[in-house]
């Protein structure tokens, strides 16, 4: 039944049916909306009483539900300044480091950072010897994206690809799964160095979104688009940790990879580890003192 499941991703037309499914989502149908909402609260037991509107009737539109915000407070964010934070609702894939260019996808399954962050070597460069981790995010999860640390945006790649599903089967059973599915690159720089994160398209994903550019995918196109912003000045996109920094309309995955020596994951933090927005995920390493080095 698994290799059935694989082999039919193979065949679907995934970029076609997540196209149509986005138009049905972003719909304002009235009763029906609402219906859709409410089965889907149902067959995945999403609570509620978590979100800043708890009726499906709240909606106009599936992906308004989708896309829902929390009850101010729901998730406390670790203020320390040495722990960085959960960007997201979801599960630990995989963590750690970044050996050789290349990243775990799952067991027998690596890939390499260069071919995940669009292909220029000079992108992957900073992050080699460094630090990564993947996080799911299941269809009842909360789907938007916030920052693990502070930081200003330099860079954003637009990177097309296939739209595999990104669940724990896929991921265990499609070669390069991230590096080939359809993705927006976010890099940022922190006080850690920077930080990439890479929020991954999948089956249904009908549209990723960012604060500062709205809309991302779709419209998609063949080829990568790249734009650059300044690291100062008034123009410049600084987030704060734990501020909003992007979207899914249905759910999928987000990659992160951070410089060498700059944090340590958490002790409790593994893969299979459920996450909370805002709950400390990992701390940074202390810059080593010049008499220390001696």
């Amino acid at each position: 039944m698994d290799n059935l499941k694989i082999s039919l991703q193979y065949l679907l037309p995934k970029h076609l049916v997540s196209r149509l499914i986005g138009k049905l989502a972003a719909a304002k149908l009235g009763w029906f909306s609402h219906f859709l909402i409410n089965r889907f609260i149902k067959a995945y037991n999403i609570n509620m009483q978590e979100a800043k509107y708890e009726q499906a009737k709240d909606y106009a539109s599936f992906n308004e539900f989708f896309t829902r915000p929390l009850k101010d407070g729901i998730r406390p964010l670790a203020t320390d300044e040495n722990i960085i934070a959960h960007p997201v609702d979801g599960c630990i894939s995989q963590l750690g480091p970044i050996v050789d260019g290349q990243l775990v996808q799952a067991k027998n399954h690596n890939y390499t950072l260069q071919s995940l962050l669009g292909g220029d070597s000079h992108d992957a460069l900073p992050f080699i010897g460094g630090d990564f981790a993947t996080i799911y995010l299941a269809p009842k999860d909360y789907h938007r994206i916030h920052m693990p640390i502070a930081g200003t945006l330099r860079q954003m790649i637009y990177i097309p690809g296939d739209l595999f599903s990104v669940n724990p089967l896929t991921a265990a059973n499609v070669p390069d799964l991230f590096a080939r599915n359809e993705r927006v690159v976010t890099i940022f720089d922190t006080e850690l160095g920077p930080m990439a994160l890479v929020l991954v398209g999948a089956t249904i994903v009908a549209s990723i979104e960012t604060v500062w550019a709205g809309t991302v995918t779709p419209p998609a196109g063949k080829h990568i688009f790249r734009w650059s912003y300044p690291a100062h000045g008034k123009t410049a996109i600084k987030l704060e940790k734990g501020q909003e920094m992007g979207r899914f309309k249905l759910g999928s995955t987000v990659v992160l990879a951070f410089a060498a020596d700059k944090l340590q994951f958490l002790p409790d933090q593994e893969a299979g580890t459920v996450t909370r927005m805002g709950a400390p995920f990992a701390s940074r390493i202390a810059a080593q003192q010049p008499d220390e080095l001696s």
